[in-house]
């Protein structure tokens, strides 16, 4: 059944692209994405559900289902499915009602795109994958065509695609590494690599791992190699900028993530942690100097992505069962809650006629659902309790003072409130009743507003509820990427209880 629902899920934007291209009206194209976002939706959550421990292989070893790539798949298919609701309502106020298909048909290829890169199972193929996503996405950051909207696009695909040769020439050198154990020619996989690895020249290893962090790591937006996100972000559409922002990041993370399994097959563990755990700190210190002085309202959600992606490296690199299962939870987290607030910030923009937060005031006046909506996600996004980021950034904050990371976890700790100050302050300034806009504000579509109900909802449940399922899949990977045997870790993770508290204090 997995293999059904993984292909369930891969045909559903394939077919909808198809659909578009034979008919391609407005109308039909909103209902078919929509429709095909559903599906992708339901069909992640069966195969989260259904995908083994130890995963499972399919296409000649060429395509995995495992705990991991099928924890990314949903948080990419909850994006997916809330950005295309609220296309419904934000696309139409562009007056681009001829060159809406054509959108349509680019971002149901997005998700298509974004599905596939966790089901790669030979890190080749997966870079080729992760290298689709920049070509369909430049293409929907330039939409609106605007001159700042072009160059954000030209900033995007020059600088990523950058980093990407050098993951490509990293996984080249995984692969050469692999020739002095297992031959002139062999199938690379990740298990295959991890199995070959203790064998690996080691000093070989470590540079090919850095070469694959700083090249996937350009993707994920980790400092210093951001540069392009807070533009792509910014001037792409809205949709689009949740897209990138919840469910891109975390794909292009997959890769990082795997490749550091291979290497805690070598037994190098602590300096490639270390060297996350360093990423993650310069992100939030870049961050947090960005999100205090920023302008524009786009733009301080991008930086704000900056600052979670820092955060999952952080989980990461400090690694366990704690580290792990708080940057796995922080990314469903984030995914809900940069969506959230994305739609926000689009509802402003397009109300006001404007980027800048200077002139947008009294947003809660105008618009009390959307604004106690928007102003609610802000307090989330900042890790503030009773909402589900805060119970990840805690869970990650006690794996660094259990672990190698004491040092970074202070550090994230008083980053976090600098943030949380500078955060609110902005949402301060535009809900206070300012001076009026030389216009009323134009109102806000249903549409824009329904998936930021079905975005908050969530947040606050997993902020007071860990459900267990979620643990027990979160040990897995924890022990997969330490080289605990998969049937021994759901074994251990069956019989723990979490050391999460259900319900933040």
């Amino acid at each position: 059944m997995t293999g059904l629902f993984a292909i369930v899920l891969v045909a559903a934007p394939t077919l909808a692209v198809l659909a578009m291209l034979v008919a391609p009206r407005r109308e039909f194209a909103e209902i078919v994405n929509l429709l095909a976002s559903i599906v992708s939706f339901a069909a992640s959550i069966a195969l989260a559900l259904t995908a083994p421990p130890h995963g499972v292989t399919f296409l000649s070893h060429y395509v995995i289902v495992d705990p991991l790539g099928a924890w990314i798949i949903l948080c990419a298919a909850i994006v997916y499915l809330l950005a295309s609701i609220y296309a419904l309502g934000y696309m139409r106020t562009l007056d681009e009602d001829e060159r809406l298909p054509r959108f349509y048909q680019l971002f149901a290829t997005f998700a298509l795109t974004i599905f596939i890169a966790p089901l790669m199972n030979n890190p080749g193929v997966y870079w080729i994958a992760i290298e689709m996503t920049t070509v369909v996405s430049t293409f929907l950051v330039a939409f609106e065509q605007a001159p700042e909207a072009i160059e954000a696009g030209w900033k995007y695909i020059i600088v990523v695609s950058a980093g990407i040769t050098l993951a490509l020439l990293g996984t080249v050198l995984f692969y050469w590494n692999g020739t002095f154990v297992l031959g002139p020619t062999y199938d690379m996989t990740w298990a295959i690599l991890r199995h070959a690895a203790p064998r690996m020249n080691h000093p070989l290893l470590l540079l090919s791992f850095l070469l694959v962090l700083v090249g996937y790591g350009t993707k994920v937006g980790l400092a210093p190699m951001h540069t392009w996100l807070p533009d792509a972000h910014s001037e792409g559409p809205t949709p689009v900028s949740a897209m990138l922002s919840g469910a891109l990041l975390n794909t292009a993370m997959v890769g990082i993530v795997r490749y550091l399994a291979v290497l805690h097959g070598a037994a190098m563990v602590a300096l490639p942690g270390q060297i996350l755990v360093a990423f993650g700190v310069v992100s939030l210190v870049v961050a947090a100097l960005f999100i205090v002085r920023q302008r524009g309202v786009k733009r301080l959600m991008a930086y704000s992505s900056v600052e979670h992606m820092g955060i999952v490296a952080l989980g990461f690199g400090f690694g366990g069962p704690l580290g792990v299962a708080g940057a796995m939870y922080h990314m469903l987290n984030h995914s809900l809650n940069k969506s959230l607030m994305f739609f926000g910030a689009g509802n402003a923009m397009r109300s006001y006629g404007a980027k800048a937060m200077a002139r947008i005031t009294s947003f809660a006046r105008h618009f009390p659902v959307s604004g106690a909506l928007w102003l609610a996600g802000a307090v989330a996004i900042t890790g503030a309790p009773p909402f589900g980021l805060f119970a990840s950034e805690l869970t990650i904050l006690r794996a660094g003072f259990a672990g190698i990371g004491l040092w970074a976890a202070i550090v994230m700790a008083v980053l976090l409130i600098v943030i949380f100050i500078g955060f609110l302050n902005h949402f301060r300034l535009m809900y206070h009743d300012g001076a009026e806009p030389d216009s009323a504000p134009a109102p806000v579509s249903r549409w824009c507003v329904a998936p930021m109900w079905l975005a908050l909802v969530p947040l606050l449940i997993f902020g007071l509820w860990w459900p267990s399922g979620f643990w027990r899949d979160f040990q897995t990977v924890a022990h997969d990427i330490a080289g605990v045997p998969a049937v021994a870790a759901r074994q251990q993770a069956q019989t723990t209880s979490p050391v999460v508290p259900r319900r933040p204090a």
